[in-house]
Parts: structure tokens; C-alpha cells; sequence
């Protein structure tokens, strides 16, 4: 495992940690392809090499927009910290909370938004974002869970999209990686937040 370990974004342990694996009772069809097991318990396992590369994946794809063009929507409360911290340091938009219809679509509102890629936390809450986007013809990457389906989802992120601290870890690691990708930061120690200030001590 060492090999591999050396070329995760963040060491094994870190994502281990944090139930960034671990997943829901509910399996569907279109996430099957990044289960590793099933538990006893019931609860599915998702493949921590494949959570890696899509990190990767998403990374990358997102750099190739400048901030004003990304469009990152997290219903979810647990994410609204993280995804707060996310916007800070990248200055790429985040609507936190109840995503307001029209963003994409509606000229005349103030809070108008002409993205070109769109980032959202879970497809089901989320879904009314993801509706918007598909209007306007826009990429969706997309944090999905054992439990979500992907049918109108351009990128699957496979991850637990539901818990705290496994959304802070997410959304650092797409910071360091979307900073470094841009040529803002050249390695990980130069990104002067830590994994922590992203992820609450509970939950």
C-alpha cells in the first residue's frame, strides 16, 4: 500500500479518519461502480482509490474556469463551514442553504450568476441547482453518495457527502488542489489553513 499511499492527495489515514469511505444502507445502480464492500452492518464502502482520483479529476477540471465562473451549491448544513472557508480562499462563489431559483437563468435578478461549471454537495438536495444548470448547459460535478443517483451528474464525486468532517477534508482538498492547479500555491504547506479550520470538532 505505501506506493499508493504516496500518490493519494492526502495520506490514507487522513481520509480513513474522517468516513470520507463510508457510506449508506441504500446502494444504487449508478454507484455501484465505486463500491468496494459491504460491511456487516449493512453500510457500503466506497473505494478510497477512486474517491482520490475523481478529487483529482474534479480539481483539475475545475482550474480550467477562472473563481467568477464556478458555482459551488451545499444545501447541506454540514457543509455550509467548509464550503464558507472554500469561497474565502479561492474566491469562487458559494450559495449556502436554500439555493434561490433563477440564479442561472433570470437576467434581472441582483444576485444573477453567469457560471460555466457548477460544483454541488448532494444531487438530491441540491437538485434545484442542478435543474438551473442544465438549462443553461453547464457542467455539474457533483459529491455523491452510496444512496444518490448521477443521471444528470457530469463528474461523480463518490464520497460520504452527509458528514462533517468528511465534507471539510473534501472541500479543503479542493482548495489546496484548485490554488495549486492555478499557479497560486506551489505545494501544501503553502496553503496557511489546515484540514481543521475546515472541519467543526463534532460531527
Amino acid at each position: 500500500m505505501k506506493p499508493q499511499q504516496q500518490e493519494f492527495l492526502v495520506p490514507l489515514d487522513v481520509y480513513l479518519k474522517v468516513g470520507l469511505h463510508i457510506g449508506t444502507k441504500f446502494r444504487t445502480k449508478y454507484m455501484e461502480p465505486f463500491i468496494y464492500r459491504v460491511r456487516p452492518d449493512g453500510l457500503a464502502v466506497l473505494n478510497v482509490q477512486k474517491i482520490d482520483k475523481r478529487l483529482d479529476t474534479a480539481a483539475k477540471f475545475l482550474a480550467q474556469y477562472d473563481p467568477k465562473e464556478i458555482l459551488v451549491v451545499c444545501r447541506r448544513e454540514n457543509g455550509w463551514r467548509a464550503a464558507k472557508l472554500f469561497q474565502k480562499l479561492t474566491g469562487i462563489k458559494v450559495i449556502t442553504g436554500r439555493y434561490p431559483p433563477g440564479i442561472l437563468t433570470n437576467l434581472a435578478l441582483e444576485n444573477f450568476a453567469e457560471a460555466k461549471i457548477m460544483l454541488v454537495t448532494d444531487p438530491w438536495p441540491d437538485k434545484n441547482a442542478i435543474n438551473d444548470a442544465i438549462r443553461v448547459g453547464i457542467p455539474i460535478i457533483a459529491l455523491c453518495d452510496t444512496n444518490n443517483t448521477s443521471n444528470n451528474v457530469d463528474l461523480v464525486l463518490p464520497c460520504n457527502n452527509k458528514g462533517r468532517k468528511s465534507l471539510g477534508l473534501i472541500f479543503w482538498i479542493l482548495t489546496k488542489e484548485y490554488l495549486k492547479n492555478k499557479g497560486l500555491i506551489k505545494k501544501d504547506a503553502d496553503l496557511k489553513v489546515t484540514v481543521d479550520d475546515f472541519t467543526p470538532e463534532t460531527g
